[in-house]
């Protein structure tokens, strides 16, 4: 599209914004007709540990959804010359699962739990046992059963749970809603309902009546909303928290708010049986549409759904680039030490080009990326590792391409759980920050899970292109169509995207790193409990 035609665009409302708030950046586009990105606004930010619980304030996701939408605003501005005061549509995605718990009023009765925390155990094992569905330390369900467990002042209070992306999408339209997908990860979703499972939660009432509590959790809940059902407009107060200027009109519709496993499911076309998609930031996670059910419960896979309400295989891991973005950090720290300006783009290029001048099972080297605790390996606090053998081959090369495979670990460990389920592949998508480097995570994947890998031109835009797509598929669908249809004629028609083959070479060192790195899980545990 021409620059007058996106303007024309923009003034006559033919546009989405969607908002993602992701655990380090929140980012938001504004889209066209065409689906393209026009106009884009970033924010970062960083959790809290805070009484060893990982965190974010209200007003730091508020400041953050503001600075976010004043960039897409002067972006707008200076690239097209108008104001942004509409949109055809409006979505919000975040970060999944965590407890916001609220009061009657509306007022937050205990800091945001982030997803990040693995204290819920004795909460996640009970809930697994007694729903038969695996309900990982993560999910809201382990935190409020938790709570229960451990007595907590509030709970004779609590009036509303919800994720983050509920809690943004409640406070801009005063709906209490949640899209399917982002709701899975509260508490199991019944597929054959598109609801929460009626059974799990008389269950789950019965486990918290036990400690003489008479709430029912299904009133706690928002409602559930599949994509494409309308979930609320934008209010006036709600236009006013995400632009004080007063430029943005209020009465635009919002699609259901997401957590970010859905968007990037849209953002890589993975909603269809037998499609799966990999996204890596603070955390790395494989997404998986099933054919079938599994033969049983696993406890390092998370049954959740697309945001069309189909059932989801996740392999979630709580470590992905942070440790990664840390060591990266280190070495720009150096080079301005030394008196070389380089930007940190250039940084990661360089460091992660190297990489693929490693030796193939990164010369004997060692690393674990645990900031937080691991449950597919079974930690329950992390503590970051880099470790060497006198005879290991301690170079640049390397070092890197060590700390790409170990943010790829533990993926691989929950992916041969899958692999033994015989659960089949047509198209394996990549997406998210780690992949903005041409060639390199991308080919060291394939060679993690022996699987093709596919990026697109869109693979560093994530969540928040996603979850536009989703508020343009509520704007602009036909009645009978189904997200699979709008995404594959509408969205990615003839998009270009390169493959990466495993090389064979890359995958048995991948394999001979793995085999080090399961040995050395012991030392990762003993660095948990004596530092």
């Amino acid at each position: 599209m021409s620059d007058a035609d996106v303007r024309a665009a923009i003034e006559q409302g033919r546009t989405a914004l969607g908002i993602e708030l992701g655990s380090t950046r929140i980012k938001a586009v504004l889209t066209g007709p065409d689906h393209a990105v026009v106009a884009a606004g970033t924010h970062d930010w960083e959790n809290q540990f805070v009484d060893r619980v990982w965190t974010y304030s209200l007003d730091a996701v508020w400041a953050g959804l503001r600075e976010a939408f004043a960039g897409v605003a002067a972006d707008v501005h200076r690239r097209y010359g108008v104001e942004l005061t509409t949109t055809g549509a409006l979505g919000v995605s975040a970060m999944m699962h965590g407890y916001l718990a609220f009061d009657a009023g509306g007022e937050l009765l205990t800091p945001f739990r982030t997803w990040r925390n693995t204290n819920t155990g004795a909460a996640s094992e009970k809930l697994s046992e007694v729903f038969g569905h695996n309900i990982p330390h993560r999910w809201s369900a382990a935190h409020l059963y938790q709570a229960v467990l451990n007595n907590e002042d509030h709970l004779p209070r609590l009036a509303h749970l919800t994720t983050l992306a509920g809690y943004v999408h409640w406070q801009l339209t005063g709906e209490k809603v949640l899209g399917v997908g982002d709701a899975s990860g509260m508490v199991p979703i019944d597929s054959a309902t598109g609801d929460f499972h009626s059974r799990v939660l008389g269950q789950f009432d019965d486990l918290i009546a036990e400690h003489g509590l008479t709430f029912k959790v299904r009133e706690l809940l928002p409602a559930v909303r599949a994509a494409g059902e309308p979930a609320g407009s934008l209010t006036e107060a709600g236009a006013a928290l995400l632009d004080p200027t007063g430029t943005l009109r209020p009465g635009i519709p919002l699609c259901p708010p997401e957590g970010d496993a859905g968007t990037g499911m849209v953002a890589t076309n993975s909603i269809a049986p037998r499609t799966g998609n990999i996204s890596a930031g603070t955390s790395i996670f494989a997404m998986i549409v099933l054919e079938n059910e599994l033969s049983r419960r696993y406890s390092e896979i998370d049954l959740v759904t697309t945001p069309a309400g189909d059932p989801v295989a996740m392999v979630h891991c709580n470590n992905g680039a942070s440790e990664l973005n840390a060591w990266a950090g280190l070495f720009a720290e150096f080079a301005a030490a030394a008196g070389v300006e380089v930007d940190g783009s250039a940084v990661f290029e360089t460091l992660f080009r190297a990489a693929l001048r490693g030796e193939p099972d990164g010369g004997g080297l060692l690393a674990f990326n645990y900031l937080s605790g691991e449950p597919i390996t079974g930690l329950h606090e992390g503590r970051p590792l880099f470790l060497r053998s006198p005879d290991s081959r301690f170079t640049l090369a390397n070092f890197m391409r060590t700390h790409l495979f170990a943010a790829l670990a533990t993926l691989r460990i929950g992916m041969e759980i899958l692999q033994a389920e015989g659960v089949r592949l047509d198209s394996m998508f990549a997406h998210g920050g780690l992949f903005k480097t041409e060639g390199v995570a991308q080919n060291l994947l394939a060679a993690a899970i022996r699987t093709p890998v596919t990026v697109g031109d869109t693979a560093s835009e994530g969540g928040a292109w996603g979850i536009a797509l989703l508020a343009s598929f509520l704007a602009t669908r036909n009645p009978d169509q189904t997200l699979a249809d709008f995404l594959n004629t509408t969205v990615f028609a003839g998009a270009e995207v390169t493959v990466a083959e495993p090389a064979p070479a890359d995958a048995d060192g991948f394999d001979a790193f793995l085999k080090r790195y399961k040995a050395a899980i012991p030392v990762e545990q003993a660095a948990v409990d004596n530092v």
